[in-house]
């Protein structure tokens, strides 16, 4: 069996204020993807949470980047509610027809539901009833009311992955479950020291040996702090057979 790959990124690229730490002096504008894409293997696409991307702006993060470069793409939060609470048919349909724009480039598409909203069984399976089967789906479900057994198995069934989230404010990381084809992990703390870094290496490993890919993003900070980390994890990678680092 092929292992899997680890890719690592941060949330959101478009940050001028990362030269030259991670941008060269004067990098602006469409220059600043391609110099990312030139070092990081994916990005968690910030913007396209807030507004629907237009057919011009995903040719142009596609022209910036290589062609094994994957987009995580955060679905629109207005849509996203309505698709949880309201009328999964229609939302998910407007939410997902753009971004087949992406094709074989989608890594996946992020769907966020936000902390206070609960747990919800039956809106829950009404949102995995209409996603189209053939586009990757990760569940960032915030509230601690869904991580149980239930959800996790009703994410598996419908080949889902559900987000794994640390942050600043957890006492411990939390534990990594697998539910879907691939993992996704979003590390939000402020900093990650070496032995930190490779200790999310050794539990990823297990997966991506067993042939899972492994979507991994650190938080936008001022400097490019998470830039920096995505390289080192990827490289720790690298060193293990997980994927190139750039």
């Amino acid at each position: 069996m092929a292992v899997g790959r680890l890719r690592t990124g941060t949330s959101g690229f478009a940050y001028p204020a990362w030269s030259p730490r991670f941008y060269p002096p004067g990098t602006r504008g469409p220059e600043l993807l391609r110099h990312y894409g030139s070092r990081l293997t994916t990005v968690e696409l910030n913007n396209t949470f807030y507004r629907q991307p237009s057919p011009a702006a995903i040719d142009g993060w596609l022209a910036a980047t290589p062609d094994d470069f994957r987009f995580a793409v955060k679905a629109q939060r207005g849509s996203s509610f309505r698709a949880l609470q309201v009328d999964p048919a229609d939302s998910v349909a407007w939410l997902t027809t753009p971004l087949r724009r992406f094709g074989e480039r989608l890594g996946t598409i992020l769907f966020r539901v936000p902390d206070g909203v609960g747990r919800d069984d039956q809106r829950l399976a009404g949102l995995l009833s209409a996603w189209p089967v053939d586009l990757p789906l990760a569940l960032e479900l915030q509230d601690p009311s869904w991580h149980v057994d239930e959800v996790f198995g009703a994410a598996r069934d419908a080949g889902a992955a559900i987000v794994t989230t640390d942050l600043d404010t957890d006492p411990e990381p939390p534990s990594i479950r697998r539910s879907g084809p691939f993992l996704y992990l979003r590390l939000r703390r402020a900093d990650y020291r070496p032995d930190e870094l490779a200790r999310w290496l050794d539990r990823l490993e297990p997966f991506l040996a067993d042939g899972a890919d492994a979507y991994v993003y650190f938080r936008h900070d001022e400097v490019g702090r998470g830039a920096e980390l995505a390289l080192e994890l990827a490289a720790l990678g690298e060193a293990l057979g997980f994927g190139p680092a750039r």
